[in-house]
């Protein structure tokens, strides 16, 4: 019998699984992720279902939602963006500046047009100049050059540039994608460079946990669409493990519920993510994966993904309305499991009955911050003021008042330590969903008199009693997956997207969901598609949200591991894309190669040509991903335009 190791490493929990593709499921196992260093949280979860009667293992598969919740939670690696080509405005429109420095924004003469051809030479030396300047203070590169999908010279050439002079990761936008739109391939390419280190860390540390423990099986890791990659792939390719998580989830669930036609939502620590199954099949976006606030042009599940999870940040918004999320903060409950001492700072500050919540946001009076990643941290990175932060805090959790009180400037030392959270320097903890259930008894892994505290302290500041404030929480959460839930339908059905339907959408949504209950209409909506439930907080929210949605729920049985079922099922798949194009007036046809260009004075001598390397391309990917029997397939697709007299 073939037995197989799943793993799912999420934001907050990692989960392992032993799967006979006979028997089935042998046995699983929940242990926290430790984000500080992964290896620890991997081999407790390994160690709790492979035990020494365990048949030997003949494959290893990793799905993880850590690139995923890096771009949520806006975190990653400091890079240099090397642009070919490109004038400055054409990056307006994907707000890179929310993701890179603009002074490691670099612009060189070069690039190619829509035909392959050459619009300028390269400049070989100015590169050379922006990658000897930038290396100090970045962990990774990006090479985007305009038109690289037509013609790579410039991104090899400067690729080749940056290994010489550095030893740093370089990415090039021709390797993450065919499709045609710079300035959304320049940013998955920045995504891609920003996340080679994290996953690079991931990875190793389950190759090191898998050699402590002798299992001498391959390693794949889940892509964004469900199917798998060698690790060596992935290391190189980290940007494609975006939605690897959700589209384990989504082939986990498949396999869990036996549905065809659902809906999955995939509810973890940090995020929620929602997608379709059809035909038991799961929806591909062909354009590129939505993440957060980010149009990739990775093909992935065609997934929503909101920032809610059991773990999100419980905060006001700008309306004063109780919101979860989108950050990701360690429970209290969880924190005072870890540290029991923060249990007298919090009864503290309840008996100083919050003097002082006036001058400061309302979740501040419950908020902790720690150090993390100790040994991995480059203090050349840190600004003058983050350097300060730095050297106050200390191994254990400090209150966030005292952090302040000890910062000459509070207010403008707030932003770097948000930024240092981002980056995940710094781990912030504060009320969550998870504490809310843990106040009304619904779930307990940590401190329960911990979660009391600080909800005690929000529910003092709202006017509210424990309880009531803690019910409000659940049914905020019920509120926000189930508007997440919906605007994944609507978008499915060809609808605008979420933050483009205006006022009356709002007004018909929260009626759908029950939250207008004072308005002079009423709306009776019914889903037609059921939901299938993954993930360690699902039962605890995810009933009245198909109530309130009038559909069936599907809550199978090993829900909360899911994920890392899923990730054995799958099987490796790689695509590669060859276009031929017309040029000269149609009197020669020109096919733009992962090489470069070539010219055919023959339209079907060029097709047959470009099939050939297409397919060799191909088998020679899926090699390198770990296949090793391998199917081709090739599909051509003809576009005719008529020429206008």
């Amino acid at each position: 019998m073939a037995v197989l190791l799943g793993i799912d490493t999420g934001g907050t929990y990692t989960d392992a699984v032993l799967l006979d593709e006979k028997i089935g499921l042998l046995g699983k196992a929940k242990a926290l992720t430790t984000r500080h260093n992964l290896a620890i949280g991997i081999r407790d979860a390994i160690e709790r279902v492979v035990t020494q009667s365990t048949p030997p293992i003949q494959l290893v598969s990793l799905s993880t939602t850590l690139a995923t919740n890096a771009i949520v939670e806006g975190q990653g690696s400091p890079v240099c963006l090397i642009l070919i080509g490109y004038e400055p405005d054409m990056l307006d429109q994907v707000d890179l500046d929310k993701l890179i420095d603009p002074k490691a924004v670099v612009f060189i003469r070069g690039g190619h047009n829509v035909n392959g051809e050459e619009q300028n030479p390269v400049d070989l030396a100015g590169a050379e100049r922006a990658i000897r300047e930038q290396s100090p203070r970045v962990a990774a590169f990006a090479i985007s050059s305009f038109f690289s999908v037509r013609n790579p010279s410039h991104e090899l050439q400067v690729r080749q540039l940056v290994r010489q002079l550095t030893n740093k990761p370089v990415t090039c936008g021709h390797e993450l994608t065919s499709q045609l739109h710079a300035p959304r391939r320049a940013l998955t390419t920045v995504l891609n460079a920003r996340l080679i280190p994290l996953l690079s860390d991931l990875i190793n540390s389950v190759q090191n946990v898998l050699k402590q423990k002798e299992i001498n099986a391959p390693l794949m890791v889940v892509k964004g669409d469900g199917s798998l990659m060698s690790a060596d792939m992935a290391l190189e390719r980290p940007v494609e493990t975006i939605c690897s998580g959700p589209a384990a989830s989504l082939i986990g669930a498949q396999y869990l519920c036996q549905q065809e036609n659902a809906i999955v939502i995939d509810m973890g620590g940090t995020t929620t993510d929602i997608a379709v199954l059809q035909g038991a099949q799961p929806l591909l976006s062909k354009e590129g994966a939505w993440v957060g606030n980010w149009q990739t042009m990775v093909e992935a599940i065609d997934m929503h993904t909101t920032g809610l999870g059991g773990d999100s940040e419980i905060r006001l918004d700008e309306n004063h309305s109780l919101i979860a999320g989108p950050q990701r903060v360690v429970p209290l409950s969880l924190l005072g499991a870890q540290y029991p001492k923060i249990l007298d700072i919090l009864k503290s500050k309840l008996r100083r009955k919050n003097r002082n919540n006036q001058s400061m946001q309302p979740g501040d009076g419950c908020r902790f911050y720690i150090r993390q990643n100790q040994s991995n941290i480059h203090q050349d990175i840190l600004s003058d003021l983050q350097q300060v932060i730095w050297n106050l805090l200390k191994e254990y959790p400090i209150f966030f008042s005292e952090l302040m009180e000890a910062l000459k400037y509070p207010t403008l030392y707030r932003r770097d330590l948000d930024e240092m959270v981002r980056q995940g320097i710094v781990a912030a903890s504060a009320f969550t969903p998870t504490d809310a259930l843990h106040v009304l008894g619904k779930y307990k892994s940590g401190s329960v008199e911990a979660a009391c505290l600080g909800g005690q302290i929000w529910a003092n500041i709202l006017g509210l009693s424990l309880e009531e404030f803690c019910n409000k929480v659940i049914h905020q959460v019920v509120y926000q997956a189930g508007k997440a839930v919906l605007a994944a339908a609507l978008v499915g059905e060809g609808f605008p997207a979420p933050d483009s339907r205006g006022d009356l959408g709002e007004l018909l949504i929260d009626q759908i969901l029950g939250v207008k209950t004072n308005s002079s209409f009423q709306i009776d909506f019914k889903l037609n598609r059921p939901l299938a439930a993954i993930g360690a907080p699902v039962s605890a929210y995810l009933p009245e949200v198909a109530k309130r949605l009038s559909t069936k729920l599907c809550l199978p049985e090993h829900a909360e591991v899911g994920n890392a079922i899923g990730a054995v099922i799958g099987s490796v798949i790689q695509t590669v894309s060859v276009t031929v194009r017309a040029i000269q007036g149609g009197m020669a046809f020109r096919a733009f190669l992962p090489e470069g260009i070539r010219d055919f004075s023959d339209l079907e001598d060029a097709v047959l040509y470009a099939q050939d390397i297409a397919q060799k391309a191909a088998e020679e990917k899926a090699l390198q991903a770990g296949a090793y029997s391998i199917q081709l397939k090739t599909e051509r697709r003809d576009h005719i335009v008529q020429a206008g007299s």
